[in-house]
């Protein structure tokens, strides 16, 4: 009698105990934090367990969660937005960039030649390769030839890539360890000629002759690659990249180092159009982790409008008889797309032409009438006739554009395209309107890395010195909403990612920044100066401001 009387006292001891008290790694109160959700509602706390969000809402309705933190963080005076997408770049190359020799806003020939020269001396590269020169930066507007970096490097191979990387120059050594002479045959692109002899100018692709016979980088030299990349990406709050073209072996390895938790950027991998990729990937199937998504290919239809590579319906307004060209015939675009449609995975194409823009967008209304939800995207959608806008839609085809590709290009694109066909260029309020939904990144290295330069170029539709004073195709501009949710919900929404990530609400992941001005209200001329203040992935705090 007496056990059952100490048991029931025990009994009820613990059930007049309290629960307790509930736990968070992290929270964050005072600040002014933009949801992103469908109301694009503001809260100013949000609590942080297990890498994900717990907590959103007021500081009263903190106080009565009664939560212990593992750590708070007073955020008076600062605005958090989810953690930036950039829909579209090149991670890696970027990575790899910094172990180039840099070319980007060079002014002339001269000044890249200058260039070279001073990272030859500095590292002593047994194959000199560069990225980032742009004719139309320079007085004299034409490509150049070789004769200058012959005479330079007589003996070391040289490779320098126009910076949108449909255009490259090469030396005479180059192009003999390439095996490419006056009979080198090709397609989709150009092998440039004068007078019956090699300028060294390759464009589209032919420069994979070339990049064929670039050296191997170590494992040591592409962890450095990758790891250089995340830190920059951090510093501008991006904390998931759609890099945009990427071999198995490089995605092995970030995967690896994210599995080690050394690489803590969430990346929406894209696979290189390769026989060998896609054998592998359509096969294997999506292969989805907590920071890694493999899920789509990139194809390429056309190449680049600043070298005129981009495919035209009607001849270039600034070159007679000049069409540009498909990269593949319509019939292997076609067969890729069939094969890719089979599997679960998302074919994303890059098309700036009006022409390759209509291929690529007949063909995926063809292949993918009456399924559902397959979100292939156009990637760059730079110039679409206005007769093909609506084959763009909310289901299955949807737009993925670089907004700074249009303040680059301004000054120069017209003379390209003529002032019909640029009333269907940089369309970004066309698009938005017809697919209700508009992803947004940069292209870098192509454009800087910077994430508010593409906020900035799609509102005010300007360049950083206020040029032009209307803007370009000014109505054509995005609201500071539309162009903030292309930054977030609407990227992940484009990775099928929309569930996890692009918005700050309970179960999503704690990814957010912090920023010391409010994106949705500053001064327009203010946000290409704009800094973050810290980023956070998954909850860690992966970048803080010195």
């Amino acid at each position: 009698m007496k056990k059952i009387l100490f048991l029931l006292v025990i009994m009820l001891t613990v059930s007049c105990q309290e629960e307790p008290q509930p736990t968070a790694d992290l929270i964050i109160e005072n600040a002014t934090i933009y949801s992103v959700d469908d109301a694009f509602s503001k809260a100013t706390a949000i609590a942080v367990k297990d890498g994900k969000i717990i907590f959103m809402g007021s500081q009263e309705e903190l106080a009565k969660q009664n939560l212990i933190a593992s750590k708070t963080v007073d955020a008076s005076g600062k605005f958090m937005y989810p953690g930036l997408i950039d829909a579209h770049c090149h991670f890696y190359r970027l990575g790899q960039q910094v172990q180039r020799v840099d070319l980007v806003e060079t002014k002339s020939y001269q000044e890249v030649l200058d260039k070279i020269q001073e990272f030859q001396k500095a590292n002593n590269k047994a194959f000199i390769i560069g990225r980032g020169w742009d004719q139309n930066d320079w007085e004299i507007k034409e490509y150049p030839t070789n004769k200058e970096l012959n005479e330079l490097f007589p003996d070391t191979p040289v490779a320098i890539t126009r910076i949108d990387g449909h255009a490259m120059i090469v030396n005479e050594t180059a192009l003999k360890m390439a095996g490419i002479d006056t009979n080198t045959s090709f397609s989709g692109g150009d092998i440039e000629q004068k007078e019956g002899k090699l300028t060294g100018i390759l464009v589209d692709n032919p420069m994979k002759l070339v990049r064929d016979i670039f050296p191997v980088a170590s494992v040591e030299e592409d962890i450095k690659a990758l790891m250089d990349a995340q830190d920059i990406n951090f510093s501008y709050g991006i904390t998931t990249v759609d890099d945009a073209g990427l071999m198995r072996s490089t995605i092995e390895l970030i995967d690896s180092l994210q599995q080690a938790k050394v690489l803590k950027m969430k990346v929406y991998a894209m696979i290189s159009n390769t026989p060998e990729n896609l054998d592998y990937y359509l096969n294997k199937g999506i292969v989805k982790t907590d920071r890694l998504n493999v899920r789509s290919v990139k194809f390429y239809a056309d190449g680049a409008l600043g070298s005129r590579g981009a495919a035209m319906k009607e001849s270039y307004s600034d070159r007679q008889d000049h069409f540009g060209a498909l990269l593949s015939s319509v019939e292997d675009i076609e067969g890729i797309a069939k094969r890719i449609a089979a599997t679960d995975y998302q074919m994303n194409t890059h098309a700036i032409g009006d022409s390759a823009n209509y291929v690529v967008l007949k063909t995926y209304k063809d292949l993918l009438s009456g399924q559902k939800n397959r979100r292939w995207r156009v990637e760059h959608a730079q110039i679409v006739d206005p007769a093909d806008f609506d084959l763009f839609d909310e289901e299955n085809i949807l737009p993925s554009v670089q907004p700074t590709h249009a303040t680059s290009d301004m000054y120069w694109a017209e003379d390209r395209v003529g002032e019909e066909r640029i009333k269907g260029a940089y369309a970004y309020k066309k698009l938005l309107q017809q697919s209700k939904m508009l992803a947004l990144g940069t292209d870098y290295p192509v454009e800087q890395v910077n994430p508010f330069l593409t906020f900035y170029a799609a509102v005010s539709r300007k360049d950083t010195s206020g040029y032009p004073d209307n803007g370009f195709l000014a109505d054509q501009a995005l609201s500071r909403e539309e162009a903030l949710r292309g930054m977030t919900i609407w990227a992940a929404y484009s990775n099928f990612e929309e569930k996890e990530k692009g918005s700050l609400e309970i179960g999503k992941a704690a990814d957010f920044i912090l920023l010391d001005q409010d994106l949705m209200t500053v001064e327009v001329e203010k946000i290409p100066q704009m800094k973050v203040r810290a980023t956070y992935s998954n909850g860690e705090l992966v970048y803080a401001a010195k």
